[in-house]
């Protein structure tokens, strides 16, 4: 099973303090809007999403169809076919994705309560 790019989605609450803390860090800003409250912070391959106010639990997250550079990959899982293979392993994956294609996500929760999200964003 392909997932795609792996980060973490951190529930923050000040982004303004977090974005200075992980910068000390070594990390730079790749993506995000300060003003929207979240950002996506990058340090060599590593990727670090800060999002205040958005969830209320840190978030596992897989992007199927891109790489670590959020460059569209070639061949990928589609989100569906992930989805399915989960159910059918006997994971709890929520509702069916009703879009066929293009962007969509669903969560699973792990034995010990992290939640993961799987995010296609093509």
């Amino acid at each position: 099973m392909k997932l795609g790019a792996f980060s973490i989605s951190l529930s923050v609450k000040d982004i303004h303090a977090s974005k200075a803390f992980y910068e000390q860090l070594g990390f730079a800003v790749f993506a995000g809007d300060l003003e929207k409250n979240y950002l996506i912070m990058k340090n060599e391959q590593t990727l670090i999403g800060l999002f205040q106010g958005m969830f209320s639990s840190n978030i596992l997250t897989f992007n199927p169809g891109w790489d670590q550079e959020a460059q569209e990959l070639d061949v990928f899982d589609d989100v569906r076919e992930i989805q399915q293979v989960l159910r059918d392993c006997g994971f709890a994956v929520g509702d069916d994705i009703q879009k066929q294609t293009g962007p969509a996500s669903f969560m699973v929760t792990d034995p010990d309560g992290n939640v993961i999200l799987i995010d296609q964003h093509r």
